[in-house]
């Protein structure tokens, strides 16, 4: 996996470390259109020169059918999301740069699995010059939350809110040996479709 973006200075500048839980939340908090905090279970930052310049986490997913979803009951435990990318300044490569990197450093075997956001004009060109597979879009679909803006299950009154979840294209991403990447390929549930989608395509 790589991207012909990067440079000999800019493989120089930059270094991706695994970072603390609490180092991500300036950028989650402050700059990510969310402003909601994921589940997560790794994070590694980029850093430019020594300076902390942007993150990306992985955690596992708000939904465990999602999980057996995937690439079934057996491998249900390997998948994992990448459920945050934030850059402070979004250089050129920065992104592709960080989750490339980022993807070497999670434990072995693991399904990755990320969406693009339709309705935020996001379409994962990202995860397209990192070599993700493109497997569809998901439902639109309506949540509950809470007044804090948590997703809930429950019930809770005049304090919940229904949010409708616009539709988003979904990416996979399978790491491990040549082994494992072929056992979980041949498991996976979804199609893999021949061509990424583009900006200039209805939504």
């Amino acid at each position: 996996m790589g991207f012909i973006g990067w440079s000999n200075q800019m493989q120089n500048e930059y270094e991706v470390q695994q970072i603390p839980y609490e180092a991500t939340k300036p950028f989650i908090l402050e700059l990510h259109y969310s402003k909601r905090m994921p589940s997560i279970s790794f994070a590694y930052g980029l850093f430019k020169n020594n300076m902390l310049v942007g993150m990306v986490s992985y955690g596992s997913p708000a939904s465990p059918s999602l999980c057996k979803g995937i690439c079934g009951e057996e491998h249900r435990h390997k998948v994992i999301e990448l459920n945050r990318l934030v850059l402070k300044d979004n250089l050129p490569n920065e992104a592709s740069f960080l989750v490339s990197r980022s993807l070497k450093l999670l434990p072995k075997p693991k399904v990755v699995v990320s969406y693009s956001d339709l309705a935020q004009e996001h379409i994962g060109t990202i995860y397209q010059a990192c070599n993700f597979l493109f497997t569809g879009r998901t439902k639109e679909r309506t949540d509950i939350a809470s007044a804090f803006n948590k997703h809930s299950r429950h019930h809770l009154g005049d304090r919940t809110k229904r949010i409708n979840r616009s539709a988003k294209h979904r990416y996979v991403y399978f790491i491990g040996s040549k082994k494992d990447k072929k056992i979980l390929r041949n498991a996976l549930r979804y199609t893999i479709e021949d061509t990424y989608p583009k900006f200039y395509e209805e939504t």
